[in-house]
């Protein structure tokens, strides 16, 4: 029997593909069968301008998105985002969130990484293979043709990456030098057959075979592995990323909006979804859940975060004297510089 609450949601999941799908699953047919609200599923990416267009104009037509961590922290400090309602939630699942997924603007809803991944047709696990990003930048000792992330939204671009195959060490990444991060970006280009933009295409990408070496969503690659491409994961330097779900200013209907971020971030919820799509959960309870072998495909398993390094959302955030952030000042350097 539905729930008495009725209405209507629309949602962004943040990414199409298997990812979007799997939002449908595990989150919006349950939402929808729990409440009675009728959810529209728009399995895509909100860009940073895309948010502030439909706030500043006043059209705003979506309730809930999913974003990535810098761009919700850069968008709430512009006041673009509704704070959370946390006092809907359960205590039990409440102190389960991870502690850095609990922000005004926002509820963790996954945690990833970015890590690399070889093709074991060109790599094969008999053959010296590079194990950091200083090896996977020296295409003399290992040659082959590359993939990596595009800097054209400024917050997931190769930035990180391209430091430390510079020799920049972990711990000392943050602030980042954009003019040194451009100049190793210089040595690679030639040897990077494509900059991919979102997750469904680095699948997609992996799928066809297209390089010898890529940088992906461990997510994505780990869905490729279990599709029997040959791929290896290298989580040796992943970049750590969360995203969270949030509310656009002025969301038409952002009461269910919090109903169903409160309902996404529970832990059974959580369990199901990773189970369908491999991509770690914020809720701790939710490793109770899940079995072993799937807990060790995922970016949270303490392994796997030992080796793993955070992405520091503030710095991205930063205004400088210029009046540009972080973020808007690597996206202007980035669609410079890729025309070059």
């Amino acid at each position: 029997m539905l729930a008495q609450s009725q209405g209507e949601l629309v949602i962004r999941t943040g990414s199409g593909g298997s990812y979007g799908n799997s939002i449908i699953e595990a989150y919006v047919k349950p939402f929808e069968a729990e409440t009675g609200i009728k959810v529209t599923a728009i399995t895509d990416l909100t860009t940073t301008a895309q948010l502030e267009l439909m706030v500043t104009t006043n059209s705003v037509y979506v309730d809930v998105i999913g974003v990535v961590g810098p761009a919700a922290l850069s968008a709430f400090e512009k006041g673009y985002l509704e704070q959370i309602d946390y006092s809907i939630y359960k205590r039990q699942e409440l102190d389960a969130i991870v502690d850095h997924g609990k922000q005004s603007f926002g509820v963790a809803s996954v945690i990833y990484s970015v890590a690399m991944v070889y093709n074991t047709a060109k790599f094969p696990p008999d053959k010296p293979r590079p194990t950091s990003w200083a090896e996977f930048w020296n295409v003399e000792k290992f040659p082959g043709s590359r993939v990596l992330s595009s800097g054209q939204t400024g917050q997931l671009g190769p930035w990180e990456e391209a430091l430390l195959a510079d020799g920049v060490s972990a711990d000392k990444l943050y602030p980042m030098d954009i003019d040194r991060i451009f100049a190793s970006l210089d040595k690679i280009k030639p040897h990077v057959r494509k900059w991919w933009t979102t997750g469904a295409e680095i699948q997609q990408l992996m799928q066809q075979n297209t390089a010898a070496l890529y940088n992906s969503y461990d997510s994505r690659s780990v869905l490729s592995v279990d599709q029997g491409l040959p791929l290896e994961i290298n989580r040796n330097q992943s970049k750590l990323l969360w995203d969270y779900w949030a509310i656009p200013k002025g969301a038409p209907n952002a009461q269910n909006a919090q109903k169903f971020i409160e309902f996404a971030t529970r832990a059974e919820r959580q369990a199901a979804f990773v189970q369908m799509f491999p991509i770690g959960p914020t809720n701790r309870i939710a490793y109770e859940l899940i079995p072993e072998n799937v807990a060790r495909k995922l970016a949270s398993q303490p392994d796997f975060l030992a080796t793993s390094i955070p992405l520091n959302f503030e710095w991205y955030s930063e205004i400088g004297s210029d009046g540009l952030s972080n973020v808007q000042r690597l996206t202007q350097r980035w669609n410079e510089w890729v025309l070059l």
